[in-house]
């Protein structure tokens, strides 16, 4: 079973992904920005009885542990590092990809922490698809599906399988002028077995930017694929198929990015255990 850290609070803050794109570069922020995480706090754990003098364990003043070292040293820490430690291995253990996965067609990978970014050139155009991890998971929901009779309880969690938003830029030759296109994978293709003329991701947004501005305008027009006349809309998808964005692209960009994701979510881990464990 994966750990409680893993399925739970990680479920509740992905559940804002459809609130924001994967920011991108400092070019593509205005597009894509995180959601805003849910957040409570145990009131309980803060209530003291009026009138009286004695405070719960939580706000107590601590003084330096007997080590000597001057830092706070609780028995809570203690367990955290040990969670930490069992969470990194058995997270190490079901991790599919030590490396990253290549993208076929000739694309070239950049990846600068939780972004990343696809160059291919094509016959003077050059084609950049950039997309980030960041609550990039959709939400899974218990009680979805009963689990069978003796089926074990690791088997019916669900894999977590990352499906960011991603934009591709369209640049051509005299670079003036780049054709922008705000794509996302729609929750209900994604897993679902379609023929093969369905398309597992679509089309959100298109615009035009200018290549010299260093962030992209809300004044320029910008075409919302909601309203728009189907036949427009297949020659865009045609138009990024021809292009190398297809399903075979959208399919590995999913495994690329889950393999990102579960690589960055294990060195968070172990940041956050030596941040606990530090003196």
């Amino acid at each position: 079973m994966l750990p409680l850290l893993r399925c739970v609070p990680r479920t509740l803050g992905s559940a804002l992904a459809g609130l924001r794109a994967a920011a991108p570069s400092s070019l593509l922020r205005p597009l894509l920005q995180p959601g805003p995480r849910p957040y409570s706090r145990p009131f309980g754990l803060l209530c003291v009885r009026s009138g009286s003098a004695r405070l719960p364990s939580l706000l107590r003043p601590r003084g330096p542990c007997s080590c000597g070292c001057g830092a706070l040293h609780t028995e809570g820490d203690k367990a955290f590092v040990e969670f930490l430690k069992d969470e990194i291995k058995e997270e190490k253990k079901i991790q599919k990809h030590k490396s990253l996965p290549k993208m076929s067609g000739g694309w070239e990978l950049q990846v600068n922490g939780t972004e990343a970014k696809l160059v291919r050139k094509v016959a003077g155009e050059k084609i950049t698809v950039t997309f980030n991890i960041n609550n990039s998971i959709p939400p899974t929901f218990d009680g979805e599906e009963e689990p069978s009779q003796g089926q074990k309880a690791e088997e019916q969690e669900p894999e977590l399988t990352s499906t960011p938003n991603f934009v591709v830029e369209v640049i051509k030759n005299d670079g003036k002028k780049a054709l922008v296109l705000d794509c996302h994978y729609p929750e209900d293709e994604v897993g679902q077995e379609e023929e093969d003329e369905s398309d597992i991701f679509s089309i959100r947004e298109v615009s035009f930017q200018s290549t010299g501005e260093s962030e992209w305008k809300d004044t320029n027009y910008t075409l919302n694929t909601d309203s728009l006349d189907w036949a427009l809309y297949d020659h865009l998808m045609d138009f990024l198929a021809d292009r190398g964005v297809d399903n075979t692209f959208a399919d590995e960009l999913v495994e690329l990015s889950t393999a990102l994701e579960h690589q960055e979510y294990i060195t968070f881990l172990e940041d956050l255990k030596g941040f606990i464990k530090s003196q």
